[in-house]
């Protein structure tokens, strides 16, 4: 009962990898706001039955929640989903940023609906709830954010640049957060999960090279992400903040963030050929080349 006394909020919670974490919080004695709007994976529609259907597995196994169906995609909404946790539990403890959308298509040809969309839900989503929760934190002088960040940001993808700029743009608000409000306690960290869930679902499987990427994706299931998310939520992880987890599998990984790789100096300073005769030939071998989250992760998981 790493979690007993605590009250989670779990965005996303309605099915995959946030319902995963709902339940697997619960179990651990927190009390879960299930936070889903129930729309399908473009972001569109809304059902409460996804989200209800994770309380009742919460409360048949002996577990307390409450279903909230309102967006984190706008301030008041994000607001409002923070209230629930207070007007049914009275506290909150923990704010899992886990609710996202997919509008995947080459960059040429994405629009700006299909970009501000993704944006809206991923990264406004999470500013707007982690902002909703952070006041009371401070004043509890307590409090944890688990944001759910991507390979596709953190490495690269094809036709994803929408979701790879929020995910990138989520670990630094973590980072952010997390230097922000260490004086009042408060502890901020992302992990990259690597799970069969019904976004990945939508990845086109019309090669073999993709068909075989899927079949691989669906072995790893969305509850092998969850005992990562309770101990980062628990005491166990008081010192744990400011990084970036990857969970594929039975596999863990520190993830790493920006630091300069090489350097070069010039007196009295650099013209266009200088820098093209000398600086970039001295850093060309540790240019990264452009490649992507499976190139990197070329290995099956274990």
């Amino acid at each position: 009962m790493l979690l007993a006394g605590k009250v989670a909020v779990v965005t996303g919670a309605g099915g995959g990898i946030g319902r995963e974490i709902a339940v697997a919080m619960a179990k651990a004695g927190a009390k879960v706001v299930v936070n889903d709007i129930g729309a399908t994976v473009t972001g569109t529609g809304g059902d409460e039955t996804p989200g209800r259907q994770t309380v009742q597995i919460i409360e048949q196994a002996g577990g307390e929640a409450a279903l909230d169906t309102h967006s984190v995609a706008e301030w008041e909404s994000a607001q409002a989903i923070v209230r629930t946790a207070l007007d049914r539990f009275s506290r909150i403890d923990i704010v899992v940023n886990n609710a996202g959308i997919l509008r995947d298509v080459i960059f040429h040809k994405m629009s700006p609906e299909d970009w501000l969309s993704v944006i809206a839900v991923h990264l406004n989503g999470s500013f707007f709830v982690s902002r909703a929760a952070a006041p009371l934190f401070r004043e509890q002088g307590s409090g944890v954010f688990i944001h759910m960040t991507s390979t596709s940001g953190l490495i690269g993808n094809l036709g994803q640049a929408n979701y790879a700029a929020a995910k990138l743009g989520i670990t630094a608000l973590s980072k952010s957060i997390a230097l922000d409000m260490a004086r009042f306690g408060v502890r901020s960290n992302c992990i990259s999960p690597f799970a069969w869930s019904r976004m990945i679902g939508s990845i086109p499987t019309d090669t073999p090279e993709q068909q075989a990427r899927v079949a691989k994706l669906r072995e790893m299931t969305p509850d092998k992400i969850a005992p990562m998310a309770v101990f980062l939520a628990s005491d166990l992880a008081k010192d744990v903040t400011g990084q970036i987890f990857a969970v594929r599998n039975n596999e863990i990984f520190l993830m790493g963030q920006s630091r300069p790789l090489r350097s070069v100096h010039r007196d009295g300073g650099w013209t266009a050929e200088t820098i093209a005769h000398h600086a970039i030939p001295a850093m060309r071998a540790s240019f990264y080349p452009l490649d992507r989250s499976a190139d990197v992760f070329s290995w099956d998981p274990v």
